[in-house]
């Protein structure tokens, strides 16, 4: 009885037919996200964790001519610091939160300055393409 009444709610809430859906594999196969999960694992996640492109872009990129241009730095740097800080964020909180925002500093790019800016970011638990849980990174502003 539970299963038909459960088949009942999702009939009725959501219709018969997807009309379109969009898998993390797939995201990450286009380049919507980035997945960070090897370097993640190093920064002590268990879970697979990808960053959204916008957020890659602002606090993660960076190029030898970035370093020529404005100050040395290096992507592998850059990303340690954005996964270090999540991870410090995580272990900061009081736990149970399937959305956290936090900050960090990193050199914009795209200019001649040197000085290091706050940057927020937020993180985003769930479940992946199968239901295991997964980590996502993104800017405040993104779903």
């Amino acid at each position: 009885m539970t299963i038909a009444i459960e088949k009942l709610k999702q009939d009725t809430l959501f219709g018969d037919d997807v009309i379109h859906s969009y898998t993390r594999a797939e995201a990450i196969a286009d380049g919507v996200l980035v997945d960070v999960t090897e370097t993640a694992k190093e920064a002590g996640f268990v879970w697979p964790v990808a960053i959204t492109r916008a957020a890659w872009e602002d606090c993660v990129e960076w190029s030898d001519e970035d370093s020529k241009r404005q100050t040395y730095q290096d992507l592998s740097g850059r990303l340690w610091d954005v996964l270090w800080m999540v991870s410090f964020a995580i272990r900061s909180s009081k736990g149970g939160a399937c959305q956290l925002f936090y900050e960090l500093f990193r050199v914009p790019r795209g200019g001649r300055g040197q000085k290091a800016r706050r940057a927020s970011l937020k993180l985003i638990t769930g479940p992946g393409d199968s239901g295991e849980p997964v980590v996502t990174i993104l800017l405040p502003h993104e779903d």
